[in-house]
């Protein structure tokens, strides 16, 4: 039984992680890299850093929050936002990172995908795609690019397809409707993906308590699921330890990497 995976997700603009809901209305929470060395102490499994206004402000990554990051954690660690050529997927893999995640560039120039997969491999190239059920695609569900605010037109499950054959060795889906809630992940979402490929999911968005961690490993083949409010956002009701988690998923039979006592 695979092990499943708890990614700490940061959502970073000026070196700092923000928290938004439904990719609106983003709130400062802390300093990417003291965040990213409270995580890793935590026993996170992995990081995902996304530099969200880097697209939509046609700008480079943040490569100098990247170092910061990675000097200070020693678990994978997946670097988005601004990343338009292979030049950029080497710069950031030199400044830390392990895996590159591509969105909205993916969308625009689809080749990037396959360029990244032969330059550095498969299992190092992410497709994160932004997910809204607008009923205008066959799945019901659209592809959005820039931070959720531009609409495409694609169909999510078409795409992130095409996505597995260009040679992306992991997906992550954001739910935009679920995204900041903390109402639980979008199930009906992650089964029709699971239907469609055959690489590791990763789901995101909705995440609010340990239940839906639960929900989300039983019910569904997801891989890792991405947590952010539950363990730093100022919104929500309760923030939970790594610890808390793993022992109650661990109680509820899900196969997850035990924390490990220090010393």
């Amino acid at each position: 039984m695979l092990t499943k995976r708890l990614i700490a997700c940061f959502d970073i603009i000026k070196g700092r992680v923000t928290k938004a809901v439904q990719f609106q209305d983003n709130i400062d929470v802390a300093p990417a890299y003291e965040l990213a060395a409270l995580m890793y102490d935590e026993q996170i499994d992995e990081i995902i850093f996304y530099d969200i206004s880097a697209s939509a402000e046609k700008r480079r990554i943040d490569i100098e929050t990247v170092k910061e990051t990675a000097r200070r954690v020693f678990i994978p660690f997946t670097v988005g936002g601004g990343i338009k050529d292979l030049n950029d997927m080497y710069d950031t893999l030199k400044a830390g990172a392990e895996k590159i995640s591509v969105d909205s560039m993916a969308v625009r120039n689809p080749a990037i995908i396959s360029e990244g997969a032969r330059s550095f491999g498969s299992q190092c190239i992410v497709l994160s795609t932004q997910a809204k059920r607008t009923g205008n695609t066959k799945s019901g569900y659209e592809v959005f690019i820039d931070g959720a605010r531009t609409a495409t037109g694609m169909d999510t499950i078409e795409w992130i397809k095409q996505g597995q054959d260009l040679g992306a060795g992991e997906i992550c889906l954001n739910s935009i409707d679920c995204d900041g809630t903390m109402s639980g992940y979008d199930l009906e979402l992650m089964k029709l993906a699971e239907a469609a490929v055959s690489v590791p999911l990763i789901a995101s968005g909705g995440a609010g308590k340990p239940l839906h961690l639960k929900e989300l490993f039983v019910y569904t083949q997801a891989q890792g699921a991405i947590i952010s409010s539950m363990l730093y956002s100022p919104r929500a009701a309760k923030n939970y330890s790594v610890r808390e988690l793993k022992e109650y998923l661990s109680q509820q039979g899900v196969n997850v990497r035990p924390f490990e006592e220090a010393g």
